[in-house]
Parts: structure tokens; C-alpha cells; sequence
């Protein structure tokens, strides 16, 4: 019988995962992207000055599930790392997501871990119902928290006021009362031991995958030769934005390299909440995640910006309502998946995303399956 036949547009996570799902249910699979590289925003490279680098910020890879994390192993192995962040608040630098170190050195306090949840409870407001993200923040750590750590970095991040954003967005950000620092906890923190890029080409590199770069997707031209289109990017330029457009946040990236300097900064990122630090959001230096030891280091400086490459759906009502509609176009498609971040319109973590290719693609392949039974 005839192999299938499948276009996979977007070369990130979510289509470089269904390409190699239905290659090896035995589909032939054609995946494309308009840039000149694989691996999407996870794309990683050796800078001019031999430094491993991540060109559209920071990625590090973590996740609870064992699945997610056996099923990306086949193709690397891996550093361990754990991701540490600190917040710089006039000339001082804290400890994000807010411990115990974080409450005794900015009120200067001398908390243990019972006093630490003793302060966060006296502070904390009561609001029900959780909408926002301003919601959520002062439920869990009071206004002036809120205000030195929360409002001004949300306000650089997303355009907008946390009153204004959905409270999924904070609730991705703890609050602790011991005093682990760690800015993510789950069971397996690693980094690609040879970088995301060589992750990628090893995801790709079934006999049945054929990968076209530069390539912009036409699907009036490209569709009716395929038996199924996995597509993951914006869902509303799919549709030619025919009931409007949804907003995302973009991003600018401003990359340094330090000659002269073994170590820039004391953690991997550093958050700039305070709108006077400048419009910059955070700054990453490269090193602190790849674990090399070379002379000299590179830095990036993430600038928020509303034109530009969609990074990140802007969770609020509005958006939320504009998408349903856009999805109920999309479940009436029986020849097409939408599947990643801008396709689904959901603010994924990279383990997220390769689930939902993952679960995607299976009932794609078993509904294939089905069909000729």
C-alpha cells in the first residue's frame, strides 16, 4: 500500500516532533520553514567567538514527565542544569521566583521557613474570583511585592497591566518560604548536551523526512498533495486573518560579547523589573546553560516589542475570545492539525509543546490506521 504522505509546516518542536512521529509510523514527510534553519526559537549556534549560543533567547528544557523526556533522549544526551534567576532591584539582586532569602534581604528580616510563610500569609490579599495576573500576584505575595517584582516586568513584557493579563501567565511563577532558588523544580532539568540545533538534525533525520528551508508555505498550492498538513504557526495567518488578528508579543534581541570577561553576571538570567534599568527585561549569559569553559562570554538583552516575529499569545479575554472563533474554523478542518504555541494559542513550555505533537500525531496515525482496517 501507497505510503502516506504529510507536509509539516514550522521546523521548531512541534513539527520537527510530528515529522519524525509519522516517519516512523511510515508516512513521507515533507517539512518546511521560512528560515534558513531548523529548530525554530530553539535554534542554537557557535557565535564568532566560539560560544555556544542561543540566538532568540534563552531555552532550557525541563519537565515532569517521563515520557516527554525518554521520548527526546533517542536524540541527545544531556547536562544536567538547573536554572537560577535573580531580579536586580535598585543595586541589589534577589532571588526570583520570591523565598526566604528574597523577604529577609529586602526587609531585612531574619525569617525561618515557618516565618518566611507567616510574613507571605500576613500580606496576601483575598481576591476572588482569580481572573488576572494582578489577581493572582496579590494573592499570593501583597502589594508591595506585587509592585517591585511583578507590575513593572509584566508591563515591559506584555504591553499591558497585570489587571489586563489572564492569571494563568503568573501562576507559572511560585512563591516559596524555604530557601530554594531553583526557578524551576521539576523532575528532569538537562540542557542538549551538544545543543538544540544537533537535538533537531537527529529528529530529522529519518529516511522518510525531507526538509526545504526558506520555503513559504502556499497552502493553495501545496495542500491537495498531501494526505494530512500539520500546521504551527499563527493560526490566524492561516486564515488569512479573516476575523482579525490576534495579538502576540515579539521580541528584540540585543547580543554582546565580553572579551575581557570570564564571568558576566552571578546566575544564568537576570530579571530588570524596575522600568528605570531600561526596557530591557532580562539579560542571559550563555555560559551559566551550555556549561562551557572558554575564554571570554556572550550576553543577550531581551527588549518586549508588539511588531515583529510573533514569540508569545498575549493571554487576556479578548484574545481568548478571537481564537475560539478562530478554532472553531479549525474543527471543521478534517485534512489539517494546528499544533505549538502560535497554533494553538496557548503559552507552552518547550516539554509542552512535545506532548501536544505527540498526542496530536498519535491519533492522527491511529485514525490512519482505522481507515484501512
Amino acid at each position: 500500500m501507497k505510503s502516506k504522505r504529510a507536509l509539516v509546516i514550522g521546523c521548531g518542536f512541534a513539527g520537527a516532533v510530528s515529522a519524525q512521529k509519522l516517519a516512523s509510523a511510515g508516512w513521507t514527510v515533507s517539512i518546511q520553514d521560512k528560515r534558513p534553519h531548523i529548530a525554530g526559537n530553539a535554534y542554537d549556534q557557535i557565535d564568532q567567538n566560539g560560544i555556544l549560543i542561543h540566538p532568540y533567547g534563552p531555552h532550557i528544557f525541563h519537565t515532569n514527565s517521563r515520557r516527554i523526556f525518554e521520548y527526546l533522549s533517542q536524540f541527545t544526551a544531556w547536562r544536567f542544569y538547573e536554572h537560577r534567576v535573580l531580579a536586580k532591584l535598585k543595586d541589589d539582586l534577589y532571588p526570583i521566583p520570591i523565598n526566604r532569602t528574597t523577604l529577609n534581604k529586602l526587609y531585612s528580616l531574619n525569617l525561618d521557613d515557618a516565618g518566611a510563610e507567616a510574613y507571605l500569609a500576613s500580606v496576601r490579599q483575598n481576591r476572588k474570583p482569580v481572573i488576572s495576573s494582578e489577581d493572582a500576584v496579590l494573592n499570593a505575595v501583597g502589594p508591595d511585592l506585587c509592585d517591585k517584582f511583578f507590575r513593572g516586568y509584566t508591563r515591559k513584557q506584555w504591553g499591558i497591566d497585570l489587571c489586563d493579563l489572564s492569571a494563568a501567565v503568573a501562576a507559572r511563577v511560585p512563591t516559596r518560604s524555604n530557601n530554594d532558588d531553583r526557578y524551576f523544580t521539576d523532575t528532569y532539568q538537562f540542557m542538549p548536551s551538544e545543543g538544540y540545533t544537533r537535538m533537531f538534525e537527529r529528529l530529522l533525520a529519518h529516511s522518510n523526512i525531507t526538509v526545504k528551508l526558506n520555503t513559504v508555505f502556499d497552502k493553495n498550492i501545496l495542500r491537495d498533495q498531501y494526505d494530512h498538513v500539520i500546521f504551527t504557526g499563527p493560526i490566524d495567518a492561516y486564515y488569512e486573518f479573516k476575523l482579525g488578528k490576534l495579538p502576540y508579543r515579539s521580541l528584540r534581541f540585543s547580543h554582546e560579547h565580553l572579551s575581557e570577561a570570564t564571568q558576566f553576571q552571578p546566575t544564568g538570567t537576570i530579571n530588570y523589573p524596575d522600568p528605570v534599568d531600561g526596557e530591557f527585561t532580562r539579560i542571559t549569559e550563555f555560559k551559566h546553560l551550555t556549561g562551557q569553559k572558554i575564554n571570554g562570554t556572550s550576553i543577550v538583552r531581551e527588549f518586549p516589542m508588539n511588531d515583529g516575529e510573533p514569540f508569545y499569545p498575549i493571554p487576556h479575554s479578548k484574545s481568548a475570545a478571537l481564537y475560539d472563533q478562530y478554532q472553531a474554523l479549525a474543527d471543521k478542518e478534517s485534512k489539517i492539525t494546528f499544533i505549538g504555541r502560535l497554533a494553538q494559542y496557548r503559552y507552552y513550555n518547550m516539554d509542552q509543546v512535545v506532548g501536544a505533537a505527540i498526542s496530536a500525531t498519535e491519533k492522527i496515525i491511529q485514525a490512519d490506521v482505522l481507515s484501512n482496517e
